[in-house]
């Protein structure tokens, strides 16, 4: 059965980081995520950051696996890696290693014809930065 109206209007994806800090400083001030709203608790902070349009990519085990071996040369993500897709992915991958993130993999050029590198950032979040070649 497919429902076509869901009233879904956003995706958002919420990660909990032990270094809440660096984790804001890497995706907000190096990465340059727009802040949307910050919020205080007793104790505790969040910060919601825009970060273009979203979509929710679900792969089966092989796929996934494939999409490693492309990119990477072998299986390294977990369940969940997150896609950023940017102008440059070799500019921002230097960006975000001089930032403190570990470059799993640099810029590789897909079969889907998008130059990917892989990243292991803050948060315990594995990246994908991907830049779309066209035609």
């Amino acid at each position: 059965m497919i429902v076509t109206m869901t009233g879904v209007r956003e995706l958002r994806l919420v990660v909990t980081a032990a270094d809440y800090d660096e984790a804001l400083r890497f995706y907000r001030d190096v990465l340059g995520l727009e802040q949307r709203a910050a919020f205080a608790s007793d104790g505790g902070r969040v910060t919601i950051l825009e970060a273009g349009r979203a979509t929710l990519e679900i792969a089966d085990p092989p796929h996934a696996e494939f999409i490693d071996e492309v990119e990477v040369g072998t299986r390294v993500a977990g369940h969940v890696r997150i896609a950023f897709e940017v102008d440059d992915s070799a500019a921002t991958t230097r960006e975000l290693e001089a930032a403190g993130a570990e470059v799993i993999a640099e810029p590789t050029r897909t079969p889907w014809n998008s130059l990917n590198a892989r990243l292991q950032a803050p948060a315990g979040l594995q990246l994908t930065l991907f830049q779309e070649l066209g035609e």
